[in-house]
């Protein structure tokens, strides 16, 4: 296969004419940065948003010039609508495509009876992963709380529970499963679209540092991350799982609420530390769950105290009990406490989860009953038809 260079593209792409007929999308300053990797390349094009199914062609345009190259195996172009000053930009379209293309609608989109009028523009319905029975978005208001250690492991204890088990790495800019899971390599492509999660400990995985070289920096506004994202929930060869874990992106910005609106996400558990600025911040993402009406399944307190190897003596290094009261306060559940641990850290570090590599010590208990409390309230979810609680902010 011929290599793909990040110029060879901006080339071919300066052969396009602009919106109007005039200068080349290049020139106009319309394309985003764009990603080169055995063989796939992805883009967006900034088009007004009032015009954005009107300009349909031009992005068609542009996935068919960019497949032509030779060594191109796969093109995800997406249309970027800007909405106007202060308004964040969506996906107007996203599209991949190569041999057995694939589509990806946003918000909005009808196809319509043909040759009949177009349906009114509206929420566009929240399309279910084939063969995945629940969805379980793993979140937190801000970096450095052990979310995505926390997610591993939960993943890990609800397969020591007897569950069939994912999980998804959906944190685009730092993807963290590939490390705490010791996995590497490419993911096995079929049908030409479809890839094949690559597997550790059990565990079904999937992320995009399996498609970029390490160290490679995501440069990708909003629509292209949540376009990206859906490609690998739903292009993904998940088989039967009842559990699909999404180690979500830390915050609460345009990805995570696009991802929210746009997936049927069964319930979400937000990992917080016990101290009062990490539960300011969970109480952002416990607000945005609420308000894209996602169940709260709820709250693990992380790094909740840390006992001395040495003495045994106990020290609340970031306080202790603040996401107990918190859950309390705002009527979440509170799913549990994980210590602070030299172990936990230790594993992680070396790919070997605490609960794969010491099942039966108490790190790993820790988070078996974490996981056993967050899938009674899925059930519980599932049974009641639950929504998430009204928090006010105040």
């Amino acid at each position: 296969m011929a290599d793909v260079s990040k110029e060879a593209v901006i080339a071919r792409l300066k052969t396009i004419p602009g919106p109007d007929g005039h200068g080349d999308l290049i020139s106009l300053g319309l394309v985003s940065d764009v990603f080169v990797s055995d063989g796939r390349v992805a883009f967006s094009i900034t088009v007004p948003a009032d015009r954005a199914r009107d300009l349909e062609p031009l992005r068609l345009a542009a996935e068919r010039t960019v497949l032509a190259i030779p060594g191109v195996e796969r093109a995800m172009v997406a249309l970027t609508a800007e909405r106007g000053p202060g308004a964040a930009p969506r996906p107007a379209a996203a599209h991949s495509h190569g041999p057995g293309h694939s589509h990806a609608h946003g918000p909005g989109h009808s196809h319509g009876p043909q040759g009949g009028a177009q349906q009114p523009a509206g929420p566009a319905p929240k399309a279910g992963v084939p063969g995945v029975g629940a969805l379980i978005a793993v979140a937190s208001g801000k970096g450095g709380v052990g979310k995505s250690t926390t997610a591993v492991n939960l993943a890990l204890a609800l397969q020591a529970e007897g569950k069939r088990v994912g999980i998804l790495d959906a944190d685009i800019y730092g993807p963290s499963v590939p490390k705490l899971l010791g996995l590497s390599g490419r993911p096995e492509v079929v049908n030409g679209r479809t890839l094949v999660p690559l597997v550790a400990h059990g565990l079904k995985a999937m992320s995009i540092g399996f498609l970029i070289e390490e160290g490679t920096p995501m440069i990708w506004r909003g629509p292209m991350v949540v376009s990206a994202l859906r490609q690998m929930l739903i292009d993904v060869a998940w088989g039967t799982l009842d559990v699909l874990i999404i180690d979500m992106p830390p915050g609460t910005g345009d990805v995570q609420l696009s991802l929210a609106q746009q997936v049927p996400i069964t319930g979400a558990v937000i990992v917080s530390t016990p101290q009062d600025l990490a539960l300011l911040d969970a109480r952002k993402g416990l607000a945005m769950f609420q308000k894209v009406e996602v169940p709260v399944l709820g709250i693990v307190e992380n790094m909740s105290t840390f006992i001395c190897p040495h003495c045994g003596g106990r020290s609340d290094i970031f306080g202790h009990g603040g996401a107990r009261d918190e859950a309390t306060r705002l009527g979440v559940p509170f799913l549990g406490e994980i210590p602070l641990a030299m172990p936990i850290r230790e594993r992680s570090d070396a790919g070997t989860p605490i609960v794969a590599a010491e099942p039966d010590g108490p790190h790993a208990a820790a988070f078996r009953a974490v996981a056993r409390a967050a899938w009674a309230e899925v059930e519980h979810a599932r049974g009641h038809g639950r929504k998430a609680p009204a928090i006010v902010i105040e």
